[in-house]
């Protein structure tokens, strides 16, 4: 996706970084704008968390240009203006949770008030509670609040909404589109389909340590031709792998997903090797299945 240097937050050119000899990523292009939520996602392995570290400078680049506000990622100015939320990180567990966010917020010249984090993060309710009584949901709130404690230009994410229910979900969802809006750049790391569709203005697909889609949630389900036909069956998954025009199959419980090239030979087919099938649905193909589908083409073209 283009973009313009008078929004440009971060920018990779030309980033090499490599680990024990092998690279992760090599000669890799990446700049993020400003005002938009940008989806990143791939396979495990594929680079994801190094592009992450990498723009936020705790990891250094084996050779390439790095800048965040057109400074080093290291640099105390471009720091401040930088939010993070880790898959993992510890708290203060002492501290109750009203404590742990106006410490955070302390070291930052244009912090939220306390009031303000603890309504975003959905923690009004926990401003009292010691952090180590909190559940794990409870603790990924908090570290959200630490991240956006600071009011940053750059928020970035990794698996937000982990522990979180449907309801808390929603609710962060909603606090990272307001951040968005409000004109930072928020950087999202996820293997939930559902939040990168829901939150992400672009999203970026790696895989191998090269970007191997970029573009708009729809765009990227546009790559999948065809449609997914969700229903129940008898019919065993090798006759269901049989029908025409099916190129993928996935079952959960009793419930049976195909994804068809064309879905009116593969219904035609499948009435007529299961007339008693029943909560039958045709759908769009997913995000999921379009980001399955672009992977499985890359590496087929790799070996």
């Amino acid at each position: 996706m283009p973009s313009s240097p008078s929004n440009t937050v971060a920018r990779l050119t030309g980033v090499t970084k490599a680990y024990a000899g092998r690279p992760v990523v090599k000669s890799f292009d990446f700049a993020l704008q400003a005002g938009a939520v940008t989806a990143l996602l791939g396979p495990n392995g594929a680079g994801k968390s190094t592009v992450a570290g990498l723009m936020t400078g705790r990891l250094a680049a084996d050779a390439g240009e790095i800048a965040l506000f057109d400074l080093d990622p290291r640099d105390a100015e471009a720091r401040a203006r930088m939010g993070v939320m880790l898959q993992a990180a510890g708290l203060p567990e002492s501290l109750c949770v009203a404590e742990a966010i106006n410490l955070q917020a302390g070291y930052f010249k244009r912090r939220l008030k306390t009031k303000d984090i603890l309504e975003q993060a959905g923690l009004t309710a926990l401003a009292k509670r010691r952090c180590y009584k909190l559940s794990g949901g409870e603790q990924r709130r908090v570290q959200f609040a630490l991240a956006i404690a600071g009011n940053p230009d750059f928020l970035v994410l990794d698996e937000p909404t982990t522990g979180f229910d449907a309801d808390a979900r929603r609710a962060m969802w909603r606090t990272v589109r307001a951040k968005a809006e409000g004109g930072a750049a928020v950087l999202l790391a996820t293997h939930h389909m559902d939040e990168a569709e829901a939150l992400a203005d672009r999203i970026v697909v790696i895989a191998e340590g090269r970007i191997i889609a970029d573009g708009p949630p729809a765009a990227i389900k546009a790559k999948v031709a065809g449609s997914t036909i969700r229903f129940r069956t008898a019919l065993a998954t090798a006759h269901l792998k049989m029908l025409p025009a099916v190129s993928k199959v996935d079952q959960v419980g009793a419930d049976t997903a195909l994804l068809s090239t064309d879905a009116r030979v593969t219904l035609e087919a499948l009435f007529s090797a299961d007339p008693s099938l029943t909560q039958f649905e045709v759908a769009a193909a997913s995000l999921e299945d379009a980001l399955a589908d672009i992977i499985a083409n890359t590496v087929k073209e790799a070996a």
